[in-house]
């Protein structure tokens, strides 16, 4: 009997695959953007939101794969595009262990205390982006994925981080379209009003701003773009925005984020000095070099670079 059920074991155990490719299917065409493969990493999977100065994570070892795209599905497709990737997860036997939209899952914090690769190649609205962590359990090695998906202006942008066995783990996307790589490119200045382009993408760069020479005080210049938002923010008192101070990769990080986020402030103060904006429908923080539009090698990249945005962080009317 002893060696029946061995055998029995045994037969179980080979029949077993240490674990199955996981296949996915985009709602619409989808241009990959980035591709990395490494074949032992360690990686801290988000399992629950920003809280206290920091995100509850995993740590899951393996192989992890990287891989990142833009679908083309219309405007307003980050919950059409996650509904439809967690569905094929779970059929996959993947558990959900935590997922959440942009409020629950902490917002400014949650995206930029977790692992996510920088524009061009992965886009972040920080007014629009879900995210799902899940582990498949049953082969030798445990499997654990995280999807990041939020949204531009008509495309949605995912990001996947798939770890498991450095033996069997494997990931295949299909497309609605030709799947092709690109190459990050200087994104073209968007022309319009601030508002115009705020409301179409979900956030606008503040282009006209001008700060004096080593300092994160504003100029004394009537900026139309502030004038734009500001009368937008009049009419809709309900509407809550956050101005996101950027820089360009010179001198450090911590010094880089501390002058961003002094010159999102001083954009604030501007807007509740001059335009009476009450100080509830404005936050202000601060990236540093860490969400670039463009490359830091050229002068007209970081010239991009450092810059002011703005976010709708509320819709709420």
């Amino acid at each position: 009997m002893t060696r029946y059920l061995y055998l029995c074991v045994l037969g179980v155990l080979l029949a077993t695959p240490a674990a199955a490719e996981l296949t996915l299917s985009f709602p619409g065409p989808a241009t990959e953007t980035f591709s990395q493969t490494e074949e032992f990493e360690s990686y801290k999977l988000p399992v629950g939101p920003y809280a206290d100065g920091f995100v509850q994570t995993l740590v899951a070892e393996g192989r992890q794969i990287t891989r990142a795209w833009r679908v083309d599905v219309g405007v307003g497709t980050s919950l059409l595009v996650m509904d439809s990737l967690r569905q094929q997860l779970e059929a996959s036997g993947f558990e959900l262990l935590y997922e959440c939209t942009t409020d629950i899952c902490g917002g400014f914090d949650f995206r930029f205390t977790t692992e996510v690769l920088p524009e061009p190649l992965m886009h972040v609205d920080l007014g629009d982006f879900r995210f799902l962590s899940a582990q498949r359990l049953g082969g030798a090695v445990p499997e654990y994925v995280s999807l990041f998906v939020s949204r531009g202006a008509d495309s949605a942008f995912v990001q996947m981080v798939l770890m498991g066995s450095p033996d069997a783990t494997s990931l295949t996307a299909k497309s609605g379209g030709k799947v092709a790589q690109i190459a990050p490119s200087v994104p073209s200045v968007k022309f319009g009003s601030v508002v115009e382009v705020l409301l179409r993408d979900g956030h606008a760069v503040l282009d006209d701003l001008e700060f004096n020479t080593g300092s994160s005080a504003l100029g004394e210049g009537k900026f139309l773009s502030l004038v734009d938002l500001a009368g937008y923010l009049k009419e809709n008192p309900t509407i809550r925005v956050a101005l996101v101070g950027h820089t360009d990769a010179e001198g450090s990080l911590d010094g880089n984020v501390s002058l961003s986020r002094k010159r999102a402030q001083s954009v604030a103060a501007r807007l509740r000095s001059e335009f009476d904006i009450p100080s509830r429908q404005i936050e202000a923080e601060g990236v540093g070099y860490l969400s670039p539009r463009a490359s830091n090698l050229t002068e007209e990249g970081r010239t991009l670079n450092r810059r002011v945005e703005v976010i709708i962080t509320s819709t709420q009317q």
